[in-house]
């Protein structure tokens, strides 16, 4: 399991544009010590590999290779968070992450409290009627219906009547965008 460990943290380093010294500050493990790591004259502590693990955002079984357990199934734990109650649908700390989002019935009069940040996301309502506000637009969308846009933008999300709204969304830090290709 720990061969390859090497090429592997090199790999995630290169496809992520770092240098030795940008993991060594970001780790607090010396270059010299990551340099041997990589090219396999070093074997890697349990602490180590935690730490760039935690670097390069990839679970530590992807790190150092562990076989499959062959159980796709996620296991998700709900957060509630805002009001809201976020269910995670991947297990992936990057990349884009998809969550159902259960928000509360409430009284369509109370304003809807916005927020910004990096990254784009993706909404399809499953049950309910939506209210999304995106900076001083609302825009009222029912089930089946889709959304994008920008969390640069100043955006927020409610239920649009006294009953709950469940919605599908995938939301990427990174800004991936959906596209459509003419066939």
């Amino acid at each position: 399991m720990i061969d390859g460990v090497g090429a592997r943290m090199k790999e995630l380093r290169t496809r992520r544009g770092l240098r030795l010294a940008d993991v060594s500050e970001s780790t607090g493990v010396s270059i010299s010590i990551l340099s041997r790591l990589e090219s396999g004259l070093r074997n890697p502590s349990l602490d180590v590999l935690l730490k760039i693990a935690r670097v390069f955002h990839v679970p530590l079984d992807e790190l150092v290779g562990a076989p499959a357990s062959g159980d796709p199934r996620v296991h998700p734990k709900p957060v509630r968070r805002h009001g809201m109650i976020f269910i995670p649908l991947t297990t992936r700390p990057i990349g884009v992450q998809a969550f159902k989002v259960i928000l509360p019935g409430r009284e369509p009069d109370i304003a809807i409290t916005q927020s910004i940040h990096v990254g784009y996301e993706w909404l399809f309502v499953l049950t309910g009627t939506l209210h999304l506000k995106i900076g001083a637009e609302l825009t009222i969308l029912g089930a089946g219906e889709v959304a994008e846009f920008d969390t640069a933008a100043p955006h927020g999300m409610a239920s649009g009547s006294m009953e709950p709204v469940e919605v599908l969304t995938l939301f990427s830090a990174q800004g991936e965008q959906i596209h459509i290709r003419d066939a």
